[in-house]
Order: structure tokens, then C-alpha cells, then sequence
């Protein structure tokens, strides 16, 4: 739990977290927690991701990495917010290269095409500066994120968007890894299609001046809150390009320059 305990009691913690509960079991999207947890209540809506976390654990899945959003200027212009976010990866997240995401498993689904980062040492000692994340990322990977959210429309403030797992609700990454000795994330430029139409491009350089700062930022803030970066996790580094809606049907590419290229589908 965080280690800072947020003002907003626990009734209404577990409140929130049950509106979003059902939400995700029933797949009809609920009303904005904003109303329960304050708008940019940062502890209190780690608090509620957390509750979430840890039922889904108890449940049998397992996490498998974190999720980094709101780190393009555009991104956040969009969702109105200017401070990254977290969320959690569980293995039930993942899709293949290729592969169609079924109808109706992830809420309202949206995409966005970033820089994915798979870890080969612990994060959780030190002062997990560039040089050290660095030092623990095995390989870096092009990926798409399949933002999903159980408010509806998107209605979200920071509060809403970190409580739901930070609108997480799967990701591919590409066939292609290449170690950091042989790509630089900064100069990467990333190119997304839905159906051929070219919906969303940007670089390396939009996600917080570098994927990798994006990964310190998280290293900092998971170890804050008691649950660190482990060695063979998947770090989704944020979007390089503004999110775009999809629809049952839509096929997306994205390609990053270095690391190749990977797609998903939406069966309809």
C-alpha cells in the first residue's frame, strides 16, 4: 500500500474500487470515482488501483509488468493531464503479434504505439537514475498498448484514469528485440495505421524527452509504493503518438524505426 496514506477514507476507497469491479464483470462501462476519490487525489487513486491489484492476484493472475501513460504532451492533451501515470500488466493482458483481440474483451478499446522494454535486473535498490535502468533493460521492442476503459465515454480525470489500472487493457509487442547498444529510443520514430490510414505518428522525444526517463520516472515512483520493477518485466514506456479509437474490424500497424514493426485486430 502506499507508504503515504491518502486523505480520502476507506469506505470510499472501496466504493470506488467496487464501481469499477463491476464495471470490468458486467462490461457495461460505469460512471466516473472522481466523485468518490477527488479528481487528482494521487494517493487515493493508487490506493483504489491497488485494491483492484490485489484482488486480481488473489484471483490467480499475475503481474507481469507496468504500463507508463500519459507521457506525450499530445496524450495528455487529450486527457487533459499533465503528469504521467501507472498501471499493472497481467499475464491475461497479453496478445500475440498478429493476433485478433476477441469482441468485448477490453471496454471501449483505443490504441497507441510506443517503445516496450523488457527487464534483466530488479529495479528496486540504488538510485535507479538513467544509467542504472539503463544497466536492467535486457531489450527494447515496438508495441501497441490497447488502452481500455471501464468509464464510460472516457470521461476521465487523473483520478479516474489511475484508479482503473491506468486505462490499461492489453498489449502486443513485435517479433523484434534489439538490445540499447543498438538503438536509440530518442531518435525512434513511430508510424500507426488503423485499417491503412495513417492515424497517429511522433518519436521517441515526445515521450517525456526519452522512453527511458519514462521508465526512471516509474522505477522511482513503483519503489514509492512499495512494489518495485523486477528483473523479466515488461515496461510499456508510453505512447510516441496520440491514442486513436477502434472498432470491431479495425486492423493496426505500427512501425518504430530500429525495432520493426508489429500489429493486432479487432474481430467483430
Amino acid at each position: 500500500m502506499p507508504q503515504n496514506q491518502p486523505a480520502v477514507g476507506t469506505d470510499s476507497i472501496a466504493a470506488a474500487a467496487a464501481r469499477l469491479r463491476e464495471a470490468a464483470a458486467t462490461g457495461h462501462p460505469a460512471a466516473p470515482v472522481r466523485d468518490l476519490i477527488g479528481r487528482d487525489d494521487v494517493e487515493a487513486a493508487y490506493a483504489v488501483q491497488q485494491q483492484l491489484t490485489a484482488e486480481r492476484i488473489k484471483a490467480g493472475a499475475t503481474v507481469v509488468g507496468r504500463k507508463i501513460g500519459l507521457t506525450s504532451a499530445a496524450v495528455q492533451q487529450q486527457l487533459g493531464v499533465d503528469q504521467p501515470d501507472f498501471g499493472v500488466l497481467f499475464d491475461d493482458m497479453a496478445y500475440a503479434d498478429g493476433s485478433a483481440v476477441p469482441a468485448g474483451a477490453i471496454l471501449q478499446p483505443r490504441v497507441e504505439a510506443e517503445i516496450a522494454f523488457v527487464l534483466e535486473a530488479d529495479l528496486a535498490e540504488g538510485p535507479l537514475d538513467a544509467a542504472q535502468v539503463r544497466k536492467a533493460i535486457g531489450h527494447a521492442v515496438a508495441a501497441i498498448e490497447i488502452c481500455g476503459s471501464r468509464v464510460a465515454d472516457w470521461d476521465i480525470s487523473f483520478g479516474d484514469t489511475v484508479a482503473d489500472n491506468a486505462s490499461a487493457g492489453g498489449y502486443v509487442l513485435g517479433a523484434r528485440r534489439v538490445a540499447l547498444t543498438d538503438f536509440d529510443p530518442v531518435a525512434a520514430e513511430m508510424t500507426m495505421t488503423v485499417d491503412g490510414e495513417t492515424v497517429s505518428t511522433g518519436s521517441g522525444a515526445a515521450c517525456l524527452g526519452d522512453p527511458v526517463n519514462a521508465v526512471v520516472w516509474l522505477a522511482r515512483r513503483a519503489r514509492e509504493l512499495g512494489e518495485p520493477l523486477r528483473a523479466r518485466q515488461v515496461v510499456l514506456s508510453g505512447a510516441l503518438g496520440p491514442m486513436r479509437p477502434v472498432t470491431p474490424g479495425s486492423a493496426v500497424h505500427a512501425t518504430v524505426t530500429g525495432l520493426g514493426t508489429v500489429s493486432v485486430a479487432f474481430s467483430g
